[in-house]
């Protein structure tokens, strides 16, 4: 089964970059020792919004972080810190070039 890769891209409100930035930081650690994490990290993106780049090793252990208690802490956190709700989007990979630089 291949890995699952995501992207959510959080705007955030008038003033509140900072504080969503904090909010996002401090879910991590938690996730990170979710089973079937890979890769959740965070990104400051050129057009002012935040953009979340995760990787799992299946669409099931993504499902049960996406209903798990982080992301429910998680989204309380930055609900106030947010203009509009953030746009995710799943991916799969389309192989190319070599293993480890063509696909996260």
């Amino acid at each position: 089964m291949p890995a699952v890769v995501l992207t959510a891209v959080f705007h955030p409100a008038e003033g509140t970059k900072e504080q969503l930035a904090e909010a996002l930081r401090s879910a991590i650690p938690a996730v990170h020792e979710e089973e079937g994490c890979l890769l959740y990290a965070i990104h400051d993106a050129e057009d002012g919004t935040i953009t979340m780049i995760e990787k799992w090793t299946s669409a099931e252990l993504l499902d049960a972080h996406a209903r798990g208690p982080a992301v429910q802490a998680l989204d309380a956190a930055v609900a106030p810190c947010l203009a509009s709700p953030a746009v995710v989007t799943r991916m799969a990979p389309i192989p190319a070039g070599t293993d480890r630089q063509g696909r996260l």
